[in-house]
Parts: C-alpha cells; sequence; structure tokens
C-alpha cells in the first residue's frame, strides 16, 4: 500500500472539502444513526416502531431448545444473531449514552430504547437455563445460501450455546461487559432494571472465568469464518471486569484488573478496537479510573493508552496509522468503517478524560492535548457524513448523496407491506443482483466505506463495501453525539 508522507497528511486530515458540518448536522446524524438499529430488529415490533417497512420477524427462535430467544438484532445485511458482536454493539452503544448521553437530548431516550432492545434478549439468552448461555440464533450457512426478507425466514433457526462442557469466555464474557455497562445507563432511569443488569452480568462474568475456553473452539463450524474470537478470551475478562468495576466500585474487581491484567492483554501495545480485540478499549476505560479516581495502580494502562493515541496521530514520533488521501483511516479493505467509527469514539472520549483531570497524551518528548484529538476524531465524522473528495455521505439517508444500493436482505426487498406474499429463499436473488435502488431506505446505516484510495462503488454484490452493521454504528452514536453538543460530564 502506498501511503502518503506525514507532512501531506498533516495538511489533509484538517484540509476541507467545502461540506461545512455544524450541530444541527450533527443532531440529525445522531438521530439517523440511533434510528438504525430498529432497522435491525427481530422479534415482535413495538407500537412506536419508526422504521415503518420492518415487520415481525422471528418470534419462534429459541424454540428448538424450549427457549425464549426473540428479540435482539441481526447483524449485518443477513438474518442470523450472532452472540459476540451482538454484545459488543451493546457494550458500545451504553459506553456512547454513559459518556455522552446529556448530549444527545431528545434522542437519549431512543439511544436507551437501542439497549434494552438488546439486552432484554441478552438477559433471556443469560438466564434461560443454569450454566448456559445461548449465543446465536440461525445457521450461518444455510442462511447465507438465502436471500431472504427476515420476515419470510425459512431457513435452519437452529440455536447454538455454550456451557461448562463447551465454554466460550469471549462471548461470555462480553455478554458481562454488556450487561455491566447497561446497568450504568439505567441506574437513573430504571433501578430494578439496572440491578437486574447487573446481578446477571456479575453471574455471567463468573461462567466465562470458571470455564475459560473459547467459543471458537466451541462452535467452529457455526462460528468461523463469520466471527471467529481471533483475539481468544483473555481480553473479554479484563473488559468484562473493567465494566463491573465501573458498575459496581466493587474492589474486587478492581483486584482481578491488578491480578490478571498481566496475562489478560494489560501488557500489549494493540492499535485496534473491534467486536473482536478489545485490548485498547478496556485500556481507556482503565485509565477514566487511574486519571479521575486515581487509582494509582492503573498507570500503566494510561501509559499504553497514549501509546495507541500516540500511533494515530500525525506528528506524533511513533505515528504509524495509515490513512487515505483524503484523510480517512484506513485498516483494512473489507468492513474498514467498524475501524473508525470505533476510532473516533475512543478520540472523544479519552478527549473526556483528559480534559477533566487536565492531563495530555505523552508522545515521548512530544504531547498532544485533548483538542488534538478531538480534531481527528472530527475528521473521521465528518468524512463519514459527506466532507470527503467523492463529497459522498457513508450514512444512509443522511445529505443529498449517499450509498442507494445497501447490501442488506430487508433493505433490497419490496417490504412485507407493498408485497405480502411469502418471498422463498432463492427468490430474493434477483433483488441482490438487480442494478435499481433498494426500495426501503435503511436510514442511518454506516456502509463498510471507501478503499485506500477514497473510491467508492455503490454495488449491493460488493459486501466488503456496501455492507453495513451493527457494531459500525453503535460507537457513531457516541462520537456524533459529542459533537451535538458541549462535552458533558459522565453519567457514573
Amino acid at each position: 500500500m502506498q501511503l502518503i508522507s506525514i507532512s501531506i497528511l498533516v495538511v489533509v486530515l484538517f484540509s476541507c472539502y467545502c461540506y461545512a458540518l455544524d450541530a444541527k448536522n450533527y443532531a440529525e446524524a445522531l438521530e439517523k444513526s440511533i434510528m438504525f438499529f430498529e432497522g435491525q430488529r427481530s422479534g415482535k415490533l413495538p407500537p412506536n416502531q419508526r422504521v415503518t417497512w420492518r415487520g415481525d420477524s422471528g418470534l419462534k427462535d429459541g424454540s428448538p431448545e424450549n427457549v425464549d430467544l426473540s428479540g435482539g438484532y441481526y447483524d449485518a445485511g443477513d438474518n442470523v444473531k450472532f452472540g459476540l458482536p451482538l454484545a459488543f454493539t451493546t457494550t458500545m452503544l451504553a459506553w456512547s449514552v454513559a459518556e455522552f448521553g446529556r448530549n444527545m437530548k431528545h434522542q437519549a431516550a431512543h439511544a436507551r430504547d437501542a439497549i434494552r432492545w438488546s439486552t432484554d434478549y441478552l438477559l433471556k439468552a443469560a438466564t434461560a437455563k443454569p450454566d448456559t448461555l445461548y449465543v446465536q440464533v440461525g445457521d450461518p450457512n444455510a442462511d447465507h445460501e438465502c436471500w431472504q426478507r427476515p420476515e419470510d425466514l425459512d431457513s435452519s433457526r437452529k440455536v447454538y450455546k455454550v456451557s461448562t462442557q463447551n465454554p466460550g469466555s469471549d462471548v461470555a464474557g462480553e455478554t458481562a461487559a454488556a450487561l455491566a455497562a447497561a446497568s450504568v445507563v439505567f441506574k437513573r432511569s430504571d433501578r430494578p432494571y439496572s440491578t437486574k443488569l447487573l446481578q446477571t452480568a456479575m453471574k455471567v462474568f463468573d461462567f466465562a472465568d470458571q470455564h475459560r475456553g473459547s467459543y471458537s473452539d466451541s462452535l467452529s463450524s457455526v462460528v468461523c469464518p463469520f466471527y471467529c474470537s481471533y483475539s481468544g478470551y483473555n481480553d473479554e475478562l479484563l473488559w468484562a471486569a473493567a465494566w463491573l468495576y465501573r458498575a459496581t466500585k466493587d474492589d474486587k474487581y478492581l483486584n482481578y484488573i491488578k491480578t490478571n491484567g498481566h496475562t489478560d492483554g494489560g501488557d500489549d501495545d494493540d492499535f485496534s478496537f473491534s467486536w473482536d480485540d478489545k485490548r485498547v478499549g478496556t485500556k481507556i476505560l482503565l485509565s477514566k479510573f487511574y486519571l479521575q479516581k486515581k487509582v494509582q495502580d492503573l498507570q500503566s494502562y494510561k501509559n499504553h493508552a497514549d501509546n495507541y493515541f500516540c500511533s494515530l496521530l500525525p506528528g506524533s514520533p511513533t505515528f504509524s496509522t495509515k490513512y487515505t488521501p483524503g484523510g480517512l483511516l484506513f485498516k483494512q479493505g473489507e468492513c474498514n468503517m467498524q475501524y473508525v467509527t470505533s476510532t473516533a469514539f475512543l478520540l472523544v472520549t479519552y478527549a473526556k478524560y483528559l480534559q477533566s483531570s487536565g492531563e495530555s497524551v505523552s508522545c515521548g518528548s512530544k504531547g498532544f492535548a485533548a483538542k488534538d484529538l478531538v480534531a481527528l476524531a472530527k475528521k473521521q465524522v465528518d468524512y463519514i457524513l459527506g466532507d470527503n473528495p467523492s463529497k459522498m455521505s457513508y450514512m444512509v439517508g443522511f445529505g443529498e448523496k449517499y450509498p442507494q444500493k445497501v447490501h442488506h436482505r430487508g433493505s433490497s426487498i419490496p417490504s412485507i407491506r407493498q408485497q405480502p406474499s411469502q418471498i422463498a429463499c432463492k427468490d430474493g436473488f434477483q433483488h441482490l443482483n438487480s442494478g435499481s435502488p433498494n426500495p426501503n431506505v435503511l436510514v442511518g446505516a454506516i456502509m463498510g466505506g471507501p478503499d485506500q484510495g477514497d473510491s467508492f462503488n455503490d454495488d449491493r454484490t460488493n459486501h466488503e463495501q456496501s455492507e453495513p452493521a451493527t457494531y459500525f454504528n453503535a460507537p457513531f452514536v457516541g462520537a456524533v453525539a459529542y459533537f451535538a453538543g458541549s462535552p458533558p460530564t459522565s453519567t457514573s
């Protein structure tokens, strides 16, 4: 890959493509980024459903095991409920509201609804049977042989689980993190629900820690290559412990972090944050406790967090990040935008922590202020919303120019309201291969994004660039909320 020089990159990252964005634009983007989750809902839709082309689906999910697993989210353009990315999506939505909920104003209630739609499902998955966590609904191999609306599902809805005999510490750890993070959000608005979330999170964490193993080993044929846990499970255990400490302030979890941090990824410098790898996010969350609570034993996490941001910032002696000529962070050609949105969120969140403590990022002999992180985050957010060489918004339904051929089954097929009769498994492929725009606008969906040269092919069959996913949008909710209003204080 040919990289632009650092000197040119500094200019590009803070240049303008004459696409001015203001607080009103960010507020609109926030509203639409949350609305996207309504298009991904599984289960019985509520009366206040705003994405009206969707209908009820997956009402009998869990029936092969005689449990109720209706609800939750389809992860992307398919109709499978994958537990690991679903739980990560929930954690990131909750972190977004915990940090920037006051910026969301009247959208905060919709954001909490989006979290609760997932946590209601995760609670059922975690409590249906003792020593069991249900982690997936739907056979992805069968699902990918169909192009079908979720309302018409007739492929296998087989249910998959982890247990004491077939462990899954990665997916269980992330589920515990999601429930703990959500308990922080609901602590003020619905204390009984918050308590239920937290109590379940603690039990799921103990299950994950005491019965260690990767779900990629237990369920390899149905989670790989879709959502293999390539980073292992230690990062999820430490991530969950960090969230439980934030939710409980119980020294039990702080001691767990101190004891296990060196073996659970705490000593590693890693430069990406995703549904699979939680190491950077954990270090930033633990840095909060050091910066704001002055837990001195956690200073090393602040040092590691600084190393991550030093790798991102042009002008840093350890700068190593790749950007497109237009200034977009570029990790990989497939689904690159997931790294852009998660990085933007981490930038504004760490900036908030630094501002509250009067600290800065230390990159050897050079320091960077919180405002430098905010400026880089703003460039990434603005690029997504249309401030880029193509003048294209990569959020569907935002701006005058955005992708029309989204790789998404429900969006690409006439809705059940337009065409009530069943569309069989194979019959939907005519819509996948059609050159026509999607008949249903999946408002708020963020695409996989352009390539390393800022080029984007609006082609439904090009899933690398044209498929959205819940874990693209979840961190973007927090990042765009930051810019929608004045940086607030945390809810906890």
